[in-house]
């Protein structure tokens, strides 16, 4: 719990920072983030530890590139610059996303350890290697990397 409320009290620090400063782009985007973690912690009836709020900001990201597409599409640059500013905010939160390799090798651990050897023990790796790369990986490249070293 101890680590959940740092980076909850960083957010809010760096939301009063914002604030003094007059960063409105930074403002309204914590404010957005912060009012998404309560939001989720009402919903759960639970505070939520660091790995959740890091759940937290990369849904509020995929959020955004959706937006920039559909924003794109409708030729509205004004919208994608402002929406490509706020994913920038979020994107300074998240820790360092971990290379293909990385993420190939920490699978291969989970696989071994849990023993799967077929793609129908997809099921025993994949809660157990989200837990463990939430926030550091997309979950689609982990998905795709689970089933391809399942199926060989």
């Amino acid at each position: 719990m101890e680590q959940a409320a740092t980076l909850k009290q960083k957010l809010s620090d760096d939301l009063k920072q914002a604030l003094r400063s007059g960063d409105t782009v930074k403002r309204d985007t914590l404010r957005m983030l912060i009012s998404a973690v309560n939001n989720t912690e009402i919903a759960r009836q639970t505070a939520l530890s660091d790995p959740d709020v890091l759940g937290v900001i990369a849904r509020e990201i995929k959020q955004r590139q959706e937006s920039i597409l559909a924003f794109q599409q409708g030729n509205r640059p004004d919208l994608v610059a402002k929406e490509e500013a706020e994913m920038a905010v979020l994107k300074s939160y998240m820790p360092a996303q971990l290379s293909r390799e990385e993420v190939v090798a920490a699978v291969k651990r989970v696989i071994a350890e849990v023993g799967a050897k077929s793609p129908a023990d997809k099921g025993k790796v994949m809660p157990k290697i989200i837990g463990q790369l939430k926030g550091k990986a997309d979950g689609r490249l982990i998905n795709d990397i689970v089933t391809d070293l399942l199926k060989s």
